[in-house]
């Protein structure tokens, strides 16, 4: 059986934020909705990643540290697609599913906005209500003809564009990265490039003390 995963290789993010607007291009996402992050990082840690939305995160790209050892590192945060996803079990509706590939999303038809997916997330801004008629930036819509729906009233996160690669593709964050950061594929297939990309590295998950085993690994 399927089970989709990602790997980003931070050595290799630099922070371009082209991921994020092809996410947002593909996905036609209305203004102030965003299904991926890159947060820029000041620290060297991932403890207290906590969240609101991790500690030492700055929206400019300036260094912390000393003038001696300087830090400055970009962490991409979307959608964990978990493999014991918290948001699921809460769900009154079952509008949030975790499909057979391994894939987390929601169905705004059965989604009546009580925010109960967005409390129990531990990972912090992953998920986003609609609070009303949503609005956008152009006047046309733009992205995949078969992107998401966005429904006042909803809740929506990063589906790991499972509209692509049902056809397949790969997800729209890894079409424009420059740098080659992202790795997608089947986890349980040890041929495939997130397999062979995670093989022999070392990984970090965020908030794995959550319990939610987390189907995105950043490579270190």
């Amino acid at each position: 059986m399927t089970r989709y995963g990602m790997a980003i290789d931070l050595n290799r993010c630099f922070g371009c934020q082209a991921c994020a607007a092809a996410c947002k291009v593909a996905n036609n996402l209305p203004k102030d909705l965003n299904y991926n992050v890159v947060y820029t990082k000041q620290d060297e840690g991932f403890d207290d990643f906590g969240m609101a939305v991790a500690k030492g995160s700055i929206s400019n790209d300036c260094a912390g540290g000393t003038r001696e050892n300087p830090v400055l590192w970009f962490l991409p945060v979307q959608c964990q697609h978990c493999e014991n996803p918290s948001c699921v079990s809460v769900c009154p509706t079952g509008a949030t599913y975790k499909r057979e590939d391994g894939i987390v999303t929601v169905d705004d038809s059965r989604c009546i906005g009580c925010r109960s997916c967005i409390m129990a997330c531990p990972y912090e801004g992953v998920r986003t209500m609609i609070e009303s008629e949503p609005e956008y930036y152009l006047d046309v819509v733009v992205g995949e003809a078969d992107a998401p729906k966005h429904v006042a009233g909803t809740v929506e996160k990063c589906t790991f564009c499972h509209n692509l690669i049902e056809r397949g593709e790969v997800p729209a964050c890894m079409q424009l990265c420059p740098g080659r950061a992202r790795y997608w594929g089947d986890l349980d297939d040890p041929e495939s490039e997130v397999s062979r990309a995670i093989e022999g590295r070392e990984y970090v998950k965020l908030r794995e003390d959550a319990g939610t085993n987390p189907n995105v690994f950043y490579l270190q």
